[in-house]
């Protein structure tokens, strides 16, 4: 029986529920042990239950068939090759003559063939998989997206290679033989792609498997960036969905804290000085004395900023990471013309929204939705939102009430 939880997600725990639904231990033991670290293999009989409300067979045939489909929310690939756009697509016919639309006929040859469908961004195509992945980042505190791979029997899609962000492998249909090596390269970035260390990749593939395992509908494999993999179809046709987790990490911090360093470097008049006239830039000796300036007053820059500074910039690259739920233009205007005191409003779902106080009183509230100025009395309510609460349109004030609604900040529950 499906058991709802907070998020909608069918099947799982309060508290993470779509974590819970891919891994087989709790999810302090998971963060501590496998995050970032190792592979984990869960089993669907480990599972609260299988991932058939998420994905099918009948939901890539409407993708491909009904959907008007076009590229880049398709790739082809094989012989661990992807195809040209040409090789699947064609014009749509009359009132729909884009020329880089699906092309049905075109996949069930190639398909026969042996090649493997790649349908992208699903997260942002299918209703279940838009659900699911927007809690699932919401779990996890990191963006994500959602491809799926179908394969014909006996057919392998990409040769030995790694990913630079972390993988759920979700197994819908039919059964994957995947072989797990270790890294030649831990912890990638998304500067340092596999193909740039070709051979590595395919010495070490060589190498006796860390794990060699068989998925069946059901199962969940999580993998770690950097670990190699490559998978092959076993008998029918299998259908797998991989959800991609674009970490937060380090490097990110680095990258952010240089931009804010060199933000206030720009305040010191010493700094913005320039070089000495006829100076040579080819010449180490005539910029040393210049560049050890430059070095101490970073250094003392660097210690001065505060990590306040460094999350307001992090802020905006988690915003433009993910969107927020979906939202009906035709249902949030007719909320709006329905709203009475006693409707109740909340914040619309993975705003990420955050309230900025002014000196006199006003602020700010800044979400993936865009920036909405509030009045003192205004922001009080409006901070409770954010932290959960939901006012009536009578408490939160109907004007302000048909602003958020239209602006598409707030939904009446």
């Amino acid at each position: 029986m499906t058991t709802k939880v907070p998020g909608g997600v069918p099947g799982a725990e309060p508290g993470h529920p779509a974590l819970s639904r891919l891994i087989g231990v709790d999810r302090m033991r998971f963060a501590e042990d496998f995050w970032g670290r190792r592979p984990l293999l869960t089993r669907a009989d480990e599972l609260p239950r299988d991932f058939s409300d998420l994905f099918s067979g009948d939901a890539v045939d409407e993708l491909v068939s009904e959907r008007g489909l076009r590229t880049p929310f398709l790739r082809v690939a094989r012989d661990g090759a992807t195809l040209t756009d040409r090789a699947f697509t064609a014009p749509g016919g009359v009132g729909a003559g884009i020329g880089d639309q699906v092309s049905d006929e075109k996949l069930v040859r190639l398909f026969a063939d042996g090649s493997t469908l790649v349908l992208q961004a699903l997260h942002r195509l299918w209703p279940a998989l838009i659900s699911f992945s927007q809690q699932l980042a919401a779990d996890l505190g990191h963006p994500v997206q959602v491809n799926a791979y179908v394969t014909p029997p006996q057919n392998k899609g990409f040769s030995d290679h790694y990913d630079v962000h972390d993988v759920f492998v979700l197994q819908i249909e039919g059964e994957k033989r995947w072989l797990i090596h270790e890294p030649v390269l831990p912890s990638p970035l998304r500067s340092q792609p596999w193909n740039e260390r070709r051979a590595a990749v395919e010495a070490a593939a060589l190498e006796p498997p860390l794990m060699e395992v068989v998925l069946r509908p059901g199962d969940c494999l999580y993998l770690p960036r950097g670990y190699l993999h490559a998978a092959k179809a076993l008998g029918g046709v299998t259908t797998h969905v991989t959800i991609g987790v674009h970490t937060w990490n380090r490097q990110l911090l680095a990258e952010r804290l240089m931009q804010q360093a060199l933000a206030e470097l720009a305040k010191d008049p010493e700094v913005r000085r320039s070089l000495a006239c006829g100076v040579s830039v080819n010449d180490a000796d005539e910029v040393r004395g210049d560049l050890e300036l430059v070095r101490e007053r970073l250094l003392q820059v660097i210690q001065q900023i505060d990590a306040g500074a460094i999350v307001a910039r992090l802020q905006g690259d988690a915003r433009n990471a993910q969107r927020a739920a979906p939202l009906g233009p035709l249902r949030q205007l007719r909320a709006s013309a329905e709203l009475t005191p006693e409707s109740v409003v909340r914040l619309r779902p993975h705003l990420s929204a955050t309230i900025d106080k002014k000196a006199d009183g006003r602020a700010m509230l800044h979400s993936r939705a865009g920036s909405l100025e509030l009045s003192p009395a205004e922001a009080a309510v409006v901070a409770g939102m954010v932290t959960g609460g939901a006012p009536s349109a009578g408490q939160l004030g109907l004007e302000l009430a048909r602003r958020m609604l239209l602006d598409g900040v707030a939904v009446v529950e």
